[in-house]
């Protein structure tokens, strides 16, 4: 496989980008441009006018996309073909979010049924524990959840739980409490138990091969919790897990009929829609709620497959992503989630992204002669704006994405007691305004003008040109999550395909724990 940057459609880019792109302030006065730069899915509506790009660099990225094979190498992955090839797998996350008339196959052999059948084994116990018949040691019903895994294994299910933690989900989880042991620090215990009662909880542990350290350390030190507590026989009442391995499951104590499966093909951080994330989930917010959110990934997955390259959101992501990091040097964006119940999604596309795309070889092992993968953080809106956004605004140049609703969740009117606006306009007014500041800047002219002494006007110059996308969506549903996380995985995959490397490998989280078992 020939390397990408050696190809006709990575030089004419190069080519582009040496020869100069007019600042934001001169493009957003082009109408014909603006209006021409967005794209709209399902209501969502995505608009990227603000990138540090022209209509030539849209129309040679396509070719770069074209030229890489992207959508082919996506339809690749969807047909069951081992695309992780230095792990010998197939990629199969969108068929954890299949209907049952879809068709994915790996090996020859379907796997839609299988998933569906651990879904369906997935909604009859979480019902039973909601509806109260399944009772814990002492006859108690259960009524709080501790997720036992770490990185892929808790960051999205975390994010999902956050964000339907207000809005139409939440009344499913009044007088339920979900929490998350991830870190193997002793003070994260005492965390995800304080306050707890054993007789009502119940633990999911999360490992594929029941030997993870640290989750495996977790879940004995909550099992020892449980036995001091409720005796020995407790255990299979009050703990159940999300695992391919039965019998190291059942020597932990925990009952093999209560293990919910998942597969090779589903890698870490592609796993909440698996078991992963479906089971910790749907025994909080209900099953129907988990159903949503698989909804609105799989519309995503088809949207992928089907949209025109100009129309089809994820690759207009991604293809901007390789746009601004290969070619115009930035090595890092942020994610600003205008919307609190989003505050653990850039944590975990921090996963997603840096994990799968921080590659210094192809997927053939050659060494890549640029350097792939960003670097990704983020903060919800407002609070990043007092935290690191004045590094952006008159320091480095960092690429953003936006991401605001038209309705908030949790609705507060306070105009009628005598503020000007409403909770959700503030927020709002800075998720439109973030983006005018970072692409326009202000000038000394303009400071001048403004009366600033002569002295500060250097300090108050803001230089714009900073790029950024906007992503604005109705509403935070179970479906609108489900939506926002399969564009940021897809988004990745598109950038992997096109720099060639392997985003479905991790080799590099392995050297950590082999060299931390010799230390202890």
């Amino acid at each position: 496989m020939p390397l990408i940057s050696n190809t006709k459609s990575w030089k004419a880019l190069q080519q582009h980008a040496a020869s100069g792109i007019p600042h934001l302030r001169q493009l957003m006065e082009d109408g014909k441009r603006v209006d021409a730069m967005n794209a709209t899915f399902e209501g969502i509506f995505f608009d990227y006018s603000r990138q540090c790009a022209t209509e030539k660099t849209m129309e040679l990225l396509y070719e770069l996309a074209e030229e890489a094979g992207v959508i082919a190498k996506f339809k690749e992955m969807a047909s069951g073909k081992h695309i992780n090839s230095t792990e010998d797998r197939a990629v199969m996350h969108m068929a954890l979010r299949s209907s049952p008339s879809d068709t994915f196959e790996v090996d020859g052999k379907d796997v839609v049924k299988p998933v569906h059948e651990v879904l369906a084994k997935i909604k009859a116990f979480s019902d039973k524990v909601r509806k109260g018949e399944w009772k814990g040691a002492t006859g108690k019903a259960i009524t709080n959840v501790v997720a036992i895994g770490i990185g892929g294994s808790y960051l999205g299910a975390e994010f999902v739980a956050e964000a339907l933690s207000t809005g139409p989900a939440a009344k499913y989880a009044e007088g339920r409490q979900l929490r998350f042991l991830a870190n193997v620090d002793p003070v994260a215990v005492e965390r995800a138990l304080r306050g707890l009662d054993p007789e009502t909880t119940i633990a999911v542990v999360i490992s594929k091969t029941f030997t993870t350290a640290e989750t495996m350390l977790n879940a004995r030190t909550v099992r020892k919790w449980i036995v001091s507590n409720l005796g020995e026989e407790a255990v299979p009442l009050h703990m159940i897990a999300c695992s391919a391995s039965p019998d190291k499951v059942k020597a932990f104590g925990i009952n093999p009929d209560n293990m919910f499966t998942f597969w090779s093909w589903v890698g870490g951080r592609y796993s909440v829609s698996s078991a992963v994330g479906i089971m910790p989930l749907s025994l909080h917010y209900g099953f129907e709620t988990c159903a949503e959110f698989l909804k609105g990934a799989r519309s995503v997955d088809r949207h992928l497959l089907t949209a025109p390259p100009r129309q089809n959101l994820p690759l207009l992501m991604g293809l901007l992503g390789v746009w601004n990091s290969s070619f115009l040097g930035h090595a890092t964006r942020a994610i600003a989630c205008y919307a609190q119940g989003m505050l653990k999604f850039a944590p975990h596309i921090q996963q997603v992204d840096m994990e799968s795309n921080g590659k210094g070889v192809t997927i053939d092992g050659e060494k890549l002669p640029f350097e792939a993968g960003e670097i990704n953080f983020g903060e919800p809106g407002t609070n990043g704006q007092h935290s690191f956004y004045q590094l952006f605004h008159q320091g480095r140049v960092v690429p953003m994405d936006f991401i605001g609703f038209v309705k908030s969740n949790h609705a507060i009117d306070n105009t009628k007691s005598g503020e000007v606006v409403s909770n959700h306009d503030e927020l709002m007014s800075n998720y439109f305004a973030q983006p005018d500041a970072l692409a326009y800047g202000k000038g000394p002219a303009e400071l001048k003008e403004e009366g600033v002494p002569e002295p500060l006007v250097s300090h108050k110059t803001f230089p714009g040109n900073r790029p950024s996308n906007m992503l604005l969506i109705n509403e935070c549903t179970p479906y609108t999550v489900g939506q926002t996380l399969a564009l940021y995985e897809h988004r990745t995959g598109v950038q992997g395909f096109i720099w060639g490397i392997n985003s479905f490998d991790q080799f590099g989280v392995e050297l950590g724990k082999v060299l931390g078992k010799k230390v202890t």
